[in-house]
């Protein structure tokens, strides 16, 4: 797989470099009096993840097969997405994302940016 994803004609969106990935973890905790709290991981897939991306200036037929394979996921579909990874020296890492809201911006004549979001979803 390369990095991007796969559109439901076969081709695949590869983004723009710069895509954003943002990290969290879900995490329990009990506080008690004189400061002491203790911590725990909040279920088995604790790590929250978003990645942002944008595909800037591309031509109309790109962004309009980008926008009707997102339109088809309605926000529930999930589908697998290929990034590099820093962590990896380089190497590639494929999770499963939902996107719930992604923005269009016409720039010039037939040529069209797309920002979109992306959650990563633990699923069997």
């Amino acid at each position: 797989m390369s990095i991007g994803f796969t559109l439901l004609d076969g081709s695949t969106a590869i983004p723009d470099k710069n895509h954003t990935v943002s990290s969290s973890h879900k995490v329990l905790t009990a506080k008690f009096g004189d400061g002491y709290e203790q911590r725990i991981a909040d279920g088995i897939n604790s790590l929250k993840e978003e990645y942002s991306l944008s595909f800037n200036t591309r031509a109309k037929e790109e962004i309009d097969n980008i926008r009707l394979f997102l339109n088809d996921k309605k926000g529930v579909g999930s589908f697998p997405y290929t990034y590099l990874d820093s962590n990896l020296s380089g190497g590639e890492v494929t999770v499963q994302v939902v996107c719930e809201n992604f923005n269009t911006v016409h720039n010039y004549e037939n040529y069209f940016s797309l920002t979109a979001k992306f959650r990563r979803v633990y699923e069997a």
